[in-house]
């Protein structure tokens, strides 16, 4: 009786743990599932086929003694800090979602690294913390190196509203001015007024300008014809490379002339947003806009802004400027008076 009871023990042990080894060695299954993405990015998106992902590459300075030394990372964050404050400041409604370090690969030579990493060796890689160019070393020297640049990506405090101006045979003008901000944002700076039958004042953008207006805030553009005309990219030389709003004024009259709707995006401040709970909207932002502007701030007395026009800066030649691959040079144009911005 004693016997066949410890046998019963035995078996049960036995039988449980290889139940338990079984469950222990028993993966997950994955698989794969079919997904109408083409259907989803149509129907699901506030602006089909595009995402509401907005974001600026910035390149690390390239230092005023040599064109091939480059300033570090936290110069290269503190960039991309005082351009999202100082856009917020300006009255551009965007709210900081993420910030992240973007490796981009280019070919040096031995002299050019800040910091090197030999072939098997991590030892090295406590001196790239700060690094904003590094190298790879093997028995032929170092020949790549790899750019850490700094990507900042934003999103609109309230949300892009689409505007559709339609055209009528008999306008002659579309009722609004645009320029641009220094850090590369374009906006509407004017709207036409007494005349209640420009395209401007049938769209409701006449409103949305004066609303804004009295708050001290702009009214951005984000989107023509739904492509996206936000700056993107800061260059070597510290130069932002945005949209040209001559360029953009006249794809806006070309419109007019063909009879074409225009559709606009546009980064609306949501009013219902205080200060105080702005950190909701992206988990204590760390740099919430400044609401409300100061009083002096008015979008009538503000200057004129739609030409960004690089100055050369000590230490750094000409030639090399007007060589920057972030293609500022294509911004030096004459400096238009706000009345030829008027679409």
């Amino acid at each position: 009786m004693t016997f066949t009871h410890e046998m019963k023990q035995s078996d049960t042990a036995t039988r449980t743990s290889r139940l338990v080894h079984a469950l222990a060695r028993s993966p997950f299954q994955d698989g794969y599932v079919s997904y109408p993405w083409q259907q989803k990015m149509q129907e699901s998106l506030p602006v089909p086929n595009s995402s509401c992902f907005y974001s600026i590459l910035l390149l690390p300075k390239a230092s005023e003694r040599a064109s091939y030394k480059y300033n570090d990372l936290e110069d290269t964050l503190a960039r991309a800090n005082a351009w999202l404050n100082s856009s917020q400041e300006t009255g551009v409604p965007i709210v900081f979602m993420n910030i992240q370090t973007e490796s981009l690969l280019t070919k040096i030579s031995g002299d050019t690294a800040s910091s090197t990493v030999s072939a098997g060796s991590l030892s090295d890689l406590s001196n790239l913390a700060n690094s904003s160019l590094y190298g790879f070393e093997d028995y032929h020297g170092v020949d790549i190196g790899v750019v850490r640049a700094v990507r900042l990506w934003f999103s609109p405090l309230g949300g892009e509203i689409p505007i559709e101006i339609k055209i009528k045979e008999d306008d002659t003008k579309l009722g609004f001015a645009i320029s641009r901000t220094e850090e590369g944002f374009i906006y509407i700076s004017s709207v036409l007024e007494d005349d209640d039958d420009t395209p401007s004042s049938r769209s409701g953008l006449h409103d949305l300008f004066k609303q804004s207006s009295n708050e001290n805030r702009l009214l951005v553009i984000s989107r023509i014809s739904n492509q996206k005309v936000l700056p993107w990219i800061v260059s070597p030389s510290g130069a932002i490379r945005c949209f040209d709003t001559v360029s953009l004024s006249q794809k806006l009259s070309l419109h007019r002339h063909a009879k074409v709707p225009i559709l606009v995006h546009l980064f609306l401040w949501d009013r219902s947003v205080g200060a105080a709970n702005v950190g909701s909207i992206r988990s204590r932002s760390i740099s919430p806009p400044v609401l409300p502007l100061p009083a002096e701030v008015r979008l009538s007395h503000r200057p004129n802004e739609n030409q960004v026009m690089p100055m050369p800066q000590e230490g750094l030649d000409e030639s090399r400027l007007q060589r920057d691959t972030a293609g500022e040079f294509s911004f030096r144009f004459h400096d238009f008076s706000l009345a030829n911005n008027w679409v």
